[in-house]
């Protein structure tokens, strides 16, 4: 426990002076082997769990949904999901707002991706809340929440790498975010409205559109919408597995992408593929190192330790796994999604199992959990992201518009707590 304890302290401390957390926990790891059996067992145990990782057929479906998620990005889906959500909400108060959250669900669902959402739902989104006079906080707030679904809406990157590390299956944790990003995507809105009821002049409500205009925009996003059904229902229905669905995503983005004008020259595949690799390899450091680490703590005895001491405390399965939420929450202070999903659930896993927690409802609550840190001070990565895009937009003003759905998230967090049934029963018809 000590030797682990250590191994984690100097992994923060590595992380707070600027290291890549991939690199970081490579490098943690592989000293802590080395203090276990030696330098000579640590480089050829870190080199066997780098190979045997880099050769797991589940991972396969990353790189296939990332590069899924950069084809529509070429497609510029993105300003027909605003379009068509705009046509049906704009003209209420707040409409813009509530468009924003409803595009970001609908980029999320074929992206996969929360940066990737915020960054450019921010390009969308932001200049027509401007001209319609909505306030930079509620604004950018909105685009930075929204952008958190990446994790949640199926296809997830995470919910693929929890089902790695957990040894779930990824189509029924793909199923199981349905109905919680269903939830998300309502509270969102409901923390809209509040919003601009409370303060009117945040978000004033746009100009109709016309019936034929509407007509236009809800027509651009039905090819999306039915390679979305494609993918899900594919792999609800068991026609095909999760691997095989990100490739059929991934070839039904580029015959989108194509159809729109976009890929037609070989320089554009070259850019778009080295785009998806370069995303895939930046993604992978991230796994390996934190894999390589998690073996170093299994190793130290760490998670037989927290077995005998959740034992000792007497804790129920809801108890330990709001305990393992809380720790969640502080290390969403430090790390990214990904790096927390990586590096909590090897160390719990044990006694999560001992204890009885369904497996696919913890994983739900961990990203929920996740999603939070993504909008939480002081990192909160969304709003940096947006903050990048849009750099007269002041830090303060993007914390203070977040406020709302912040607290959105801690409710759709307590009810999937509370009624796992959220999480679970669409896996369940599965099985």
């Amino acid at each position: 426990m000590t030797t682990a304890l250590i191994g984690f302290a100097i992994l923060l401390a590595l992380c707070f002076f600027g290291f890549r957390v991939g690199y970081a926990t490579l490098l943690v790891g592989l000293v802590g082997f080395a203090t276990q059996r030696g330098w000579t067992a640590a480089f050829a145990m870190t080199g066997q769990q780098v190979i045997e990782d880099a050769m797991s057929y589940n991972l396969s479906v990353i790189p296939l949904f990332i590069l899924m998620g950069v084809f529509i990005y070429r497609a510029e889906i993105s300003r027909d999901l605003y379009d068509a959500a705009y046509a049906g909400l704009g003209r209420f108060r707040g409409g813009l707002a509530l468009s924003t959250v409803a595009a970001c669900a609908g980029f999320s669902a074929v992206c996969g991706s929360s940066l990737a959402t915020a960054a450019t739902m921010t390009k969308v989104a932001m200049p027509p809340m401007r001209k319609y006079g909505y306030s930079d906080s509620l604004a950018s707030g909105t685009i930075a929440a929204g952008g958190t679904l990446g994790i949640m809406i199926p296809p997830s990157v995470p919910l693929v790498i929890y089902a790695v590390v957990a040894e779930q299956d990824i189509g029924e944790l793909f199923i199981a975010g349905v109905l919680p990003g269903i939830l998300l995507v309502s509270l969102f809105m409901g923390a809209v409205a509040i919003t601009v009821r409370y303060n009117p002049d945040a978000g004033p409500a746009g100009e109709p559109l016309s019936e034929q205009d509407k007509k236009r925009a809800f027509k651009a996003v039905w090819p999306i919408i039915g390679l979305f059904v494609l993918v899900l229902g594919g792999i609800y229905g068991r026609i095909f597995t999760p691997t095989e669905a990100s490739g059929i995503g991934a070839f039904g983005a580029a015959v989108i992408a194509v159809m729109r004008g976009h890929l037609r020259t070989p320089r554009e595949w070259i850019d778009v593929l080295g785009e998806a690799a370069k995303t895939t390899a930046s993604l992978f450091i991230v796994i390996f190192g934190a894999l390589v680490f998690a073996q170093f703590i299994n190793l130290s005895g760490m998670p037989y330790d927290i077995v005998f001491f959740v034992e000792e405390l007497d804790l129920s399965p809801l108890g330990l796994v709001i305990a393992v939420a809380i720790i969640a929450v502080f290390m969403g202070m430090v790390f990214e999604s990904i790096g927390i999903l990586l590096l909590l659930v090897p160390v719990f896993l044990p006694t999560l199992v001992q204890s009885g927690v369904d497996m696919v409802w913890f994983g739900i609550v961990v990203v929920l959990v996740t999603e939070l840190g993504l909008i939480t001070p002081p990192i909160g990565m969304n709003v940096f992201v947006v903050k990048s895009v849009m750099p007269d937009i002041r830090l303060g003003d993007i914390f203070r518009g977040v406020t709302p759905f912040i607290f959105a998230d801690v409710l759709a967090l307590i009810l999937v707590l509370l009624i796992p049934a959220i999480a679970t029963i669409l896996p369940s018809l599965m099985r």
